[in-house]
């Protein structure tokens, strides 16, 4: 049973048991999702702030880091992603402390995979059902509609590009982004990284200059309308 959306679903596996994650990533892509696999803490907080995972699976105890804080890690930097946390701790204290430290989910080892796929399935949708609008400052960027809501309800229509780039920015709010890193992931058919220089222009003309933000030798991040 694929689930809503799957081919454009990514998810995150973080476990540091290779044969699992194997199995789990297997399963997982038969199920339609892009499937990306972390073995410890340290390269699954780099995945997770380098893309944008829908659902990410973290198991609680890894090399270098807690799954909890992990998790809490990327909530500081505003990733989204729904996170299932996967842990042979079951006690009911450990799964409201899971559930408080920002996971969506919690399921304890040893799980059946149905279920486990079934609780995917289900984060996936909730992700889906709560990612449409992204806010931007007393504004929004509207993802079905591919337009900017601004404050005194004007709606501002993007291109295919402004609209990825602006959407780039707007997912990880706290996040700067280097112009080789946006280059490579809105413009990946373009090899000059002035591309991502222009479109900052178009937006900035569309939306105003605070729309972008120049973060002076590093790149750039969102701002507010």
């Amino acid at each position: 049973m694929a689930a809503p959306d799957a081919a454009k679903s990514r998810l995150l596996i973080v476990e540091d048991d290779a044969e699992l994650a194997a199995l789990l990533s297997t399963l997982i892509e038969g199920e339609g999702y892009q499937v990306d696999t972390a073995h410890d803490a340290q390269r699954g907080l780099h995945l997770g702030l380098a893309h944008d995972y829908r659902v990410m699976v973290i198991d609680r105890r890894l090399p270098g880091m807690d799954g909890l804080d992990l998790v809490a890690s990327l909530r500081r930097q505003a990733v989204t992603a729904r996170v299932l946390i996967l842990t042979a701790l079951g006690a009911h204290a450990e799964r409201v402390r899971g559930l408080d430290g920002g996971a969506d989910d919690y399921l304890t080892k040893p799980f059946d995979l149905d279920e486990l796929l079934a609780r995917i399935r289900a984060l996936d949708r909730r992700f889906a059902d709560s990612s449409d609008l992204l806010r931007l400052g007393a504004g929004f960027l509207d993802r079905q509609a591919h337009d900017v809501a601004l404050p005194d309800g004007t709606r501002v229509p993007l291109s295919p590009r402004e609209f990825d780039l602006l959407h780039t920015l707007a997912a990880r709010p706290r996040a700067i982004h280097s112009r080789s890193q946006l280059r490579a992931q809105v413009f990946p058919d373009t090899a000059a990284e002035s591309v991502v220089d222009t479109y900052v222009y178009y937006l900035r003309r569309k939306l105003g200059r605070q729309i972008v933000r120049t973060v002076y030798g590093l790149g750039y991040r969102i701002g507010l309308l």
